[in-house]
């Protein structure tokens, strides 16, 4: 260990031991080769220290990591010391022990306990996200390795992969695994400063706003009703050889009605995703028209519903527990459905809106509201914003007070000038332009 004066290791000590530029080690004045090993992240965890074996000099220290001060008292950690150092006097050796059992944990069985314990600390919503990264995007690359032997290459070309085509989720995926191995080492379940995401460079993620306009919006609605009703018609891909393709007055793609009620409801609500995927009835209160959202990114927040929105809340079968009915609706583990990627990108290929996002919806919802005059603050409340600035993003879209001025100014100018104004001679001017 670190040569530091010894102290006796209690609570007031932990706190008072603050991290530094590298990491060290605290040693107890009680339990020889007990101690307390500070990170410069802040996080501090119980250790024992020993030579195996018959010890002596010649024999390199190991470190066992007992657990997480932050969550294990000093006495009990003590404790645990004082046993674990027993063993070490029988001949025993924690640290190998352990070594040993790490190499047959794989992704896949730590991630169990990792998803019911260790993230407890998130938000629900949260905790769902990190789920759906792992089990359909880490999991099927990486799920059957064994934890050490996960290799920083594997983690770089799983992030390229999601890059080329979805560079935000390629980042997010990253940062749900580093997390997933913080907990692991923390547990001690890979070695000390193990983590196969270190140095992954995040791609450049460049803010992105589209927003539909009125003609796009009756594509929009013109496809989703077709993939309810009819199905919408799709060809094999020719690059793609398929033994037993489907015929082709079976090739349409149809979408459910939960499906397409929670396409309406993003456009009309301009909810994120997940708050309209996680919706549970009980959340719904029908006689005030809203929707009480106990967990969103913002906190718990009000949405105030259209009566369209209510309209399409009211014809919608109730299945389950979650008002966008998922696979296991009406069990008893029921889970909300964990994306609309498929029914998406059929009705935006149908609409000719390829490259739009599901969350480009929330923005042309704050779009018409901003263009409509409604002014910022009444479209940030709509939205669930907590800052004022997040909404300044759609300033240039209220701008309707400045165009009528510069257009009665524009107009007083002409007639000065003796300028023909008649309509005819005026371009107009779209409305998103």
């Amino acid at each position: 260990m670190a040569h530091r004066p010894a102290v006796k290791l209690t609570k007031r000590a932990v706190d008072a031991a603050q991290p530094e530029t590298a990491r060290f080690t605290l040693r107890d004045s009680d339990v020889k080769g007990f101690g307390l090993r500070v990170y410069p992240s802040g996080e501090k965890s119980w250790v024992i220290e020993y030579r195996p074996g018959e010890g002596g000099r010649g024999v390199a220290v190991r470190r066992f990591k007992i657990g997480s001060a932050h969550t294990l008292e000093a006495d009990a950690a003590r404790s645990e010391a004082r046993r674990l150092l027993a063993l070490v006097r029988l001949g025993q050796d924690p640290a190998g022990t352990r070594k040993e059992s790490r190499k047959a944990e794989t992704v896949e069985a730590v991630f169990e306990t990792y998803e019911a314990r260790g993230m407890l600390h998130l938000k629900a919503s949260s905790r769902n996200l990190m789920a759906l990264y792992f089990n359909k995007h880490i999991l099927p690359r990486i799920g059957k390795k064994k934890l050490a032997d996960v290799s920083r290459e594997a983690v770089r070309r799983l992030h390229a992969d999601l890059g080329a085509t979805r560079a935000v989720t390629a980042n997010r995926v990253i940062v749900a695994l580093s997390g997933f191995y913080r907990y692991a080492e923390e547990t001690g379940l890979v070695a000390e400063g193990f983590n196969p995401t270190k140095g992954i460079k995040p791609f450049p993620e460049s803010p992105r706003e589209r927003y539909l306009t009125s003609e796009e919006l009756a594509r929009l609605g013109d496809a989703i009703r077709e993939a309810e009703r009819d199905g919408i018609p799709w060809e094999p891909d020719p690059a793609k050889k398929a033994k037993h393709a489907p015929k082709a007055e079976n090739r349409v793609a149809k979408i459910g009605e939960h499906a397409a009620a929670a396409l309406r409801l993003l456009i009309l609500t301009g909810c994120r995703l997940r708050e309209i995927l996680n919706l549970e009835w009980t959340h719904i209160d029908f006689e005030r028209g809203i929707l009480l959202l106990p967990d969103s990114k913002s906190g718990r927040k009000i949405v105030i519903l259209n009566a369209p929105a209510l309209d399409v809340l009211a014809k919608l079968p109730r299945l389950g527990r979650y008002v966008i009915a998922g696979e296991s609706a009406g069990q008893e583990n029921e889970k909300p459905r964990a994306d609309l990627h498929r029914p998406w990108r059929s009705v935006a290929r149908r609409a000719g809106l390829e490259g739009v996002r599901l969350h480009d919806l929330r923005h042309t919802f704050a779009s018409f509201g901003a263009g409509g005059g409604m002014g910022l603050q009444i479209v940030g409340k709509l939205l669930g914003h907590k800052q004022p600035t997040t909404t300044q993003r759609y300033a240039h879209l209220a701008d309707d007070p400045l165009r009528r001025a510069s257009n009665a100014i524009g107009a007083t100018l002409v007639a000065a000038m003796g300028e023909d104004t008649r309509p005819e001679n005026v371009i107009p001017l779209s409305r998103g332009g």
